[in-house]
């Protein structure tokens, strides 16, 4: 089995993506959860770019990292500053890591356009800046940023670049598709080209504007690269990067090669759900082996293929990145998506049971009423645990009252909400104030079950969706709400219906705590 290293570039690369900003905790607490993942690199940041990085890297010690190592990120020399002279490289000496990548430019148009300096003088910056680097005790990895498209204008100035940071003593030459244009075929044919005629160990870096970086990646891989760059979860500057969690599960678990250790498979998904929390963003449910729904089942063919022989319609078994199987219950699943679902609870019940057909009426009976549980698996769980009299009440809902106030003329308010719960003979009164009902709820109703649990503090909602069902009816309309939320690994989605949209918001929140309680307890 062959190793390929993986870089994650989260940390540098990720944090230039629109929307994303990392405080220096969140940057510690992602890459901690990187070196658990053992990925091979972590590159954390440019040191000489903003205080920030630089403070990371002062710091890093206590990171205590097992698997990982750190890099920093940097240019090549100014083109009229000596290599000892120039700031950005003294800033990666001082980061004090033993690894530094060096980004130089590899292309025509990019040194004489973008540059602004003769294609010598390039050179030139390139070999003094690893040379110096090299001399420093450092492992350097030099990233050929424009290769691609520099080796289509000019083949042999692009490997020129390459041969002047091998003779500085590079330890890795990463072919960088920085605009992110390139095909699968071109990068296949250039990669193999390039470790044809270079003895140095070959790296790939892709971006995603055309949607092919991981597919890029995987064919530079098969070409002979041995070095992948890309971001946990894709996320980086304009359309992203490789994105890592769907490139490492299927170099490692399809093509044969060592990415990471073998153990640390498992954990994939809830890296990406932690890192997703961490950056503050929403984990895309489509996204491969770690989304929510890379191993739903709604078609009621495809339920039923998956229950008699997983492989009919999974292409990998779920458990094997850390994700589960969702049968979907809607109208066009059938009834083996219900029964899936309820012998999960239950494994004794088969389709004769006369709980499957009471689970089944009691099923129609709240879609009548506008409940839809296909997209809200959490709701459904627990309607099945509770009407099969598995389920233990963790509290119960004594009142509530939702208070809102507005200056006429202002552009918000704030509401207030009072939440009196019930655990056993005990009961716990709370009020809170939030940026409307909904969210004056959330924190009222944590606040009170808190006190009997308090795991609940650390639990976040995700989404938030409405939807009117029956339109004609105007103000007076069922509402359904649905509400997403994580506790920083898992994420489900809870379901209320009602005419008023606070109190279906506060069925769908109470079910969101009631189902992390009953698994956590499970």
């Amino acid at each position: 089995m062959k190793d390929i290293q993986i870089l994650d570039s989260t940390l540098r690369d990720g944090a230039q993506a629109e929307g994303i900003s990392f405080t220096l905790h969140d940057k510690l607490d992602i890459a901690r959860r990187l070196d658990q993942q053992s990925v091979a690199y972590i590159e954390a940041g440019n040191p000489f770019s903003n205080p920030k990085d630089m403070e990371f890297f002062s710091i890093a010690d206590r990171l205590a990292l097992e698997n990982a190592k750190l890099v920093a990120f940097g240019s090549t020399r100014r083109r009229e500053l000596r290599a000892e002279e120039d700031p950005g490289l003294l800033a990666l000496l001082q980061a004090n890591t033993d690894t530094v990548a060096i980004f130089g430019k590899s292309s025509v148009m990019q040194v004489t356009e973008v540059l602004n300096t003769s294609l010598e003088n390039n050179l030139q910056m390139i070999l003094d800046t690893v040379r110096f680097l090299k001399q420093q005790g450092k492992t350097v990895f030099f990233d050929a940023e424009h290769f691609f498209d520099g080796y289509k204008g000019s083949a042999e100035y692009a490997l020129s670049c390459l041969e002047a940071a091998q003779t500085g003593g590079a330890d890795l030459l990463v072919l960088c598709d920085t605009n992110g244009g390139c095909f699968p075929d071109e990068i296949a044919r250039i990669t193999a080209e390039v470790c044809s005629v270079t003895a140095t160990p070959i790296g790939i870096h892709c971006h995603n504007d055309i949607g092919c970086a991981v597919a890029n990646s995987l064919m530079a891989v098969e070409a002979g690269a041995v070095q992948v760059q890309g971001t946990f979860l894709g996320f980086g500057e304009r359309c992203g990067n490789t994105n890592l969690s769907s490139l490492i599960p299927s170099l490692q678990l399809k093509r044969g090669y060592r990415c990471i250790k073998e153990e640390c498979m498992e954990s994939l998904t809830k890296t990406a759900r932690y890192i997703a929390e961490v950056a503050n963003i929403t984990l895309d449910n489509s996204l491969p082996y770690v989304g929510s729904s890379a191993f739903s089942h709604k078609g009621g063919m495809h339920v039923d293929g998956v229950r008699k022989n997983p492989s009919s319609f999974e292409h990998i078994a779920p458990e094997s990145v850390g994700n589960k199987r969702n049968i979907l219950v809607s109208e066009v699943s059938g009834r083996a998506a219900l029964l899936s679902m309820i012998r999960e609870v239950d494994s004794s019940i088969t389709k004769d049971s006369p709980e499957a057909q009471l689970l089944t009426d009691s099923l129609k009976a709240l879609e009548k009423e506008g409940f839809l549980f296909e997209s809200a698996a959490a709701s459904l769980e627990l309607l099945i645990t509770k009407k099969l009299g598995r389920f233990h009440p963790f509290f119960q809902l004594e009142r509530f009252k939702v208070i809102g106030e507005q200056e006429a003329g202002a552009d918000s308010g704030l509401s207030s909400a009072l939440i009196k719960i019930k655990v056993g003979e005990q009961s716990e009164i709370t009020a809170a104030e939030g940026d409307g009902p909904v969210h004056a709820l959330d924190l009222a109703l944590k606040k009170a079950v808190s006190h009997f649990y308090p795991k609940v503090l650390r639990l976040r909602l995700t989404d938030y969706k409405v939807r009117v069902i029956e339109s004609s009816d105007a103000t007076a309309a069922v509402v359904r709400v649905l509400i997403t939320t994580t506790n920083g690994e898992e994420i489900w989605t809870t379901i209320g219906v009602s005419r008023d949209i606070v109190e279906a918001s506060l069925h769908a929140l109470m079910d969101s705590i009631e189902y992390r309680l009953m698994k956590s307890s499970s």
